[in-house]
């Protein structure tokens, strides 16, 4: 259900009353009971519509306790306790096949620092690291080692080599992690249905370095790494520009581009799709999809919440789902 406080609880009862939606899957709601009730009132829907017969059930997770001083679109810490116990036990759910793959609504990063859970059970999850958000949150619950985040639509797809850390750190490429990052990507799109998925990989610099005018990265660490997968039977060329292989993708040249850092990747796809992208993670052993937004405070409980990226991600899910349960039979 994501941030109670967000518009998390009005996009999962959006999407479950869409009829072409809610029969795709048996889906499991992790969250409030209550809260929901409240999103039930404001936006007139049910979470079982009628007609759509029993699609999902309620996992009430009951941690925010007392829900005075609760309202929607108001930073609390109580929430961010709330929406981290709500992943964890989706999480515990696919990791234990009760569920077949989890979507996430948008949790508050802020809201959970304030929670004060980075000096407790949070902080032991993550080993000492900052909590950064749901990808690799979920990778400590899972014990992975990595995880990589997929921006998907219907139109670009795109990994990133690195997500949420600072810029400079990001140029610091190492050739493995590139390589190991194209993998992921190619075992993620076979699941979205590609066969032979073609991807361009980005460069670091500007014009992919000029032939080293403007930085030795792209000779030096990104070109190996593509040739590293390309010997391993992947179909990658580059180090691409930066400023043209997303046009370029977006028009059909590739199914998938492999972006160096954050915003490389994540500006291009919300400029191309912002309410049809889903986030995907890659890395770890279920599947997870989310909505690529935020918890829009601003909006929260006034009934403006979009649900598209809600049902895209769940669209995904099933169908990432369905393809690994015939890929193991």
């Amino acid at each position: 259900m994501g941030d109670p406080a967000g518009i998390g609880p009005e996009i999962v009862l959006k999407a479950l009353a869409d009829p072409a939606v809610a029969p795709l899957a048996r889906w499991i709601v992790v969250g409030d009971g209550r809260v929901l009730e409240m999103a039930e009132r404001f936006t007139g829907l049910k979470r079982a519509a009628p007609g759509l017969g029993t699609t999902s059930e309620l996992r009430h997770t009951g941690t925010l306790g007392d829900l005075s001083g609760f309202a929607f679109g108001r930073m609390d810490a109580r929430c961010g306790v709330a929406a981290v116990e709500y992943v964890r036990a989706a999480t515990e759910l696919c990791l234990s096949g009760a569920a077949d793959a989890m979507v996430t609504a948008p949790l508050n990063k802020e809201a959970v620092i304030m929670s004060g859970l980075l000096s407790g059970q949070l902080s032991g999850q993550l080993s000492g690291q900052p909590f950064s958000g749901h990808t690799e949150y979920i990778a400590a619950l899972c014990g992975a080692t990595e995880s990589r985040m997929l921006l998907a639509s219907e139109r670009l797809c795109t990994v990133h080599v690195s997500t949420h850390v600072a810029l400079r750190a990001a140029c610091d490429l190492n050739t493995g992690r590139i390589v190991r990052t194209i993998e992921l990507g190619y075992d993620a799109m076979r699941l979205l249905g590609f066969e032979r998925p073609r991807i361009a990989v980005c460069g670091l610099n500007p014009h992919a370095g000029e032939h080293g005018m403007f930085g030795a990265e792209d000779e030096s660490t990104i070109a190996p790494a593509v040739e590293a997968a390309r010997a391993k039977g992947i179909a990658c060329s580059g180090p691409h520009a930066g400023d043209t292989i997303f046009l370029q993708a977006s028009r059909g040249a590739y199914d998938l581009v492999v972006a160096m850092y954050h915003d490389q990747g994540h500006i291009p796809m919300k400029l191309i799709d912002f309410e049809g992208t889903v986030n995907v993670s890659l890395g770890i052993p279920i599947i997870r999809t989310s909505v690529d937004h935020g918890t829009a405070f601003d909006i929260a409980g006034k009934n403006l919440g979009d649900p598209r990226s809600m049902k895209q991600a769940m669209r995904m899910a099933v169908k990432m789902a369905a393809t690994r349960h015939m890929q193991r039979s």
